[in-house]
């Protein structure tokens, strides 16, 4: 049976990947719908390779070289924020939503809301509007399938029939690029060094998110929405080589762990193919080549961001969309060369103890969140840069 299937973020990694796997199989696979954010020229490019029915591009400004792109093919072309959500609804059997940042909340939501399957890659829709996505995904049937290597690690280990026996999940953590780096030699690391992770091929936020390890804690905070545990059930391990990806403890001590070779074409397939599995192109797991698999616990004097998710995750209400709003700005004025790497997690923390508002209940109300964070966060930047 041909599976119908959008995704929103094609030109990422991500979609990337998806794009990689889905043309492997042609004719298991019909695409309805891509999505990109400025990248016209990949856009068309997959559109017409997979023959996609809508190729929607966020930026306005670039719906005439989309059009121009795409001219001779069958692919519809749209443009803006309203059409990507659109783009979203268009009953797609499964969508992988892989739009960077809170841009994809409100695609995510249109696409939750068709009763279809949503294999999530954005982290702003369980970060920020974890009550308010959950809670859409039970209104309308959908099914939520994570795509994050730990979380999807965890999805094949938990026993979601008898959640009562476990006792603990552990996310697994590669501990970035500055794993052995001082806190010292931290404070010049330049946004070039940060966004050369050691096992994957990531875009420039999540591997900054990576090298401050604000990574994991927004993967905690994800982990508590997907699974049916406490916030007291989440911990955080660094496992340098990326071969075994998350783990399940059970009452009796046994530990159930998900291992694979870093690539996330796998956790995307699993996903892709749920409930059933599909071949992959991914290199086999050799663990006689690897000798070794070796685990520490994080540091948390020289990554603090890791405490700080926590403590929203404790917290709950709006101090998750906080913290992400507030890292989101930091990161990018990083990555512009505006603050110090260390002064990351200072400028969230910050952000977080000047705002305090009540609990979001709809995604009106988290984006009204989201941006009063961002413009605290933005004036902390400033006095950083002054």
């Amino acid at each position: 049976m041909v599976k119908r299937v959008s995704i929103l973020g094609a030109t990422g990694s991500i979609g990337t990947s998806t794009l990689d796997l889905i043309v492997r199989a042609p004719d298991q696979f019909e695409v309805l719908a891509l999505t990109a954010n400025r990248d016209v020229k990949k856009l068309a490019e997959a559109a017409i390779r997979t023959r996609a029915r809508r190729a929607v591009v966020a930026d306005p400004e670039c719906l005439d070289a989309l059009r121009d792109a795409l001219a001779g093919s069958d692919t519809e072309a749209a443009a803006g924020p309203d059409a990507v959500a659109e783009a979203a609804a268009m009953g797609a059997d499964w969508t992988m939503a892989a739009i960077v940042g809170t841009a994809g909340l409100r695609p995510v939501m249109a696409a939750l809301q068709t009763g279809a399957t949503v294999a999530l890659a954005n982290k702003e829709a369980l970060v920020s509007a974890g009550a308010v996505a959950t809670a859409a995904a039970r209104a309308h049937g959908a099914t939520l399938l994570p795509v994050d290597s730990e979380h999807n690690a965890v999805f094949q280990c938990f026993d979601f029939a008898a959640p009562e026996r476990v006792r603990r999940i552990v996310l697994t953590a590669s501990g970035g690029p500055f794993r052995e780096t001082s806190l010292e030699a931290m404070r010049a690391i330049t946004p070039a060094q940060a966004v050369a992770h050691p096992n994957w091929s990531m875009g420039a936020k999540i591997s900054v998110d990576s090298a401050t390890m604000m990574n994991k804690g927004l993967e905690l905070i994800e982990a508590f929405h997907l699974f049916p545990v406490s916030a007291e059930q989440l911990d955080v391990i660094v496992h340098r080589q990326s071969v075994v990806h998350s783990m399940v403890e059970y009452v009796d001590g046994s530990v159930l762990a998900q291992m694979g070779t870093p690539d996330m074409r796998t956790p995307i397939a699993h996903t892709l193919a749920w409930p059933d599995r599909m071949a992959t192109p991914c290199a086999p797991l050799d663990l006689a080549a690897i000798g070794r698999l070796d685990f520490e616990p994080a540091d948390p004097v020289r990554f603090p961001a890791l405490a700080l998710a926590r403590a929203a995750l404790q917290a709950g209400g709006a101090r998750p969309a906080i913290l992400n709003a507030a890292n989101e700005v930091a990161v990018a004025a990083f990555l512009a060369g505006k603050i110090g790497f260390l002064e990351i997690a200072a400028i969230v923390a910050d952000t977080l103890e000047r705002y305090d508002p009540e609990a979001p209940a709809t995604l009106d109300a988290v984006l009204a969140v989201d941006g009063e964070a961002r413009r605290l966060a933005g004036e902390r930047v400033k006095d950083c840069v002054a």
